[in-house]
C-alpha cells in the first residue's frame, strides 16, 4: 500500500490491454444521476426564494406576474446550466449527442421544479386571505422549506451522519434566513 486513504489511490483500468490509473472519478449511471443530485433543486429553492425577496412593485395583475416571474427564472437559469453543463462536456472532446442534451435537461431539472412550489404559494394565497404581500411572505417560507428539505435529504441520501444532516440543515436555513432579512430590510 502507497499510504494514502483508498478513495485518493488511483484507479487502474484497462484500455488496450495496457492497465493505466484512471484520473477521472467513475461517472454516476445515466438513470441515478438526477436522482442522486440535489444541486440543482437547493440552488433552484435558493433562486425563488431571491426572486420573492428582490421583487419590486409589480404593475397589472401583481400575483400573475409574479408566478410568471418564478417559473420564468427558473426555466432561464435551468436553460443556463444545461448550456454550461454541455459546453463544458465538450471541451476536449467531440460534439454533445442527443442523448447527452437529454441527460443534461434532465439532470438540471430540478431548478425549475424548485420554483413550483413557491409559485403555487402565490396563486394560492387569496385561498387563505392572504393580499400580495402576505403571499410573497408564504412562498419565500416555502421556498426557503424547500431548499432546507432538499440540502438535507441530499445529505442523508448520500450516506451522511445525522450530524451532518443537521449541520447542511443548519446552513441552508442560515442562508435562507439571510434573505428574508434582506427581504425584510428592504421592505421597510
Amino acid at each position: 500500500m502507497d499510504g494514502r486513504p483508498v478513495w485518493r489511490r488511483p484507479v487502474l483500468v484497462m484500455t488496450n490491454r495496457v492497465a493505466r490509473p484512471n484520473r477521472e472519478p467513475p461517472a454516476p449511471s445515466a438513470g441515478t444521476a438526477a436522482h442522486r443530485d440535489y444541486t440543482g433543486a437547493v440552488y433552484g429553492s435558493m433562486l425563488a426564494a431571491s426572486v420573492v425577496a428582490g421583487a419590486g412593485a409589480l404593475d397589472g395583475h401583481p400575483r400573475l406576474e409574479m408566478i410568471l416571474l418564478l417559473l420564468g427564472t427558473g426555466l432561464v437559469f435551468w436553460g443556463a446550466h444545461v448550456h454550461a453543463r454541455l459546453f463544458g462536456t465538450r471541451l476536449g472532446r467531440r460534439a454533445s449527442g442527443l442523448a447527452q442534451v437529454r441527460r443534461a435537461c434532465a439532470e438540471e431539472w430540478p431548478i425549475v421544479k424548485a420554483a413550483v412550489p413557491p409559485a403555487a404559494a402565490v396563486a394560492v394565497g387569496p385561498v387563505f386571505r392572504l393580499d400580495l404581500d402576505g403571499s410573497l411572505w408564504l412562498a419565500l417560507a416555502v421556498a426557503l422549506a424547500g431548499q432546507v428539505g432538499w440540502a438535507a435529504t441530499a445529505a442523508r441520501r448520500s450516506g451522511a451522519s445525522w450530524a451532518m444532516v443537521a449541520v447542511t440543515g443548519a446552513v441552508n436555513l442560515l442562508l435562507g434566513l439571510l434573505i428574508v432579512t434582506l427581504k425584510a430590510a428592504l421592505h421597510h
